[in-house]
């Protein structure tokens, strides 16, 4: 299985954190590649810069090949695939994990049960 994490899971696999379940702790370690999309990063930019969130984005971008994680640019296609979206859930970052997850086709692992009705493709833990 491929997996795309989203950003949050991506940051308790950063962070090593303990509140992540062990099932998806599981996924990701029997996963065949785990990707994080450039759009988390940018994501956590945004927050970093406004105070939200106290991890450099420098650190979380070195994360991402120290911890054997794929990085997946955002493309056109990505993009265009945003707009055959339904509109229920506006998060435009989680929109584009979506877009990418549905175009590659990849599993976004997320705990957002938002996102659960957009495809077979997302996996909740």
């Amino acid at each position: 299985m491929r997996l795309l994490l989203d950003t949050h899971i991506f940051f308790c696999c950063v962070d090593d954190d303990p509140k992540l379940s062990p099932v998806a702790w599981s996924m990701i370690e029997a996963a065949d590649a785990v990707f994080v999309s450039s759009a988390s990063l940018w994501e956590a930019t945004i927050k970093h810069q406004l105070g939200k969130l106290a991890v450099a984005p420098e650190r979380l971008a070195a994360a991402v090949p120290a911890s054997g994680f794929i990085e997946l640019p955002i493309t056109f296609a990505h993009a265009v695939a945003v707009g055959s979206l339904s509109a229920h859930h506006r998060d435009p970052f989680d929109r584009m994990l979506l877009a990418q997850a549905i175009s590659e086709p990849l599993h976004l692992l997320t705990a957002d049960a938002q996102l659960e009705p957009y495809s077979a493709l997302v996996r909740l833990v």
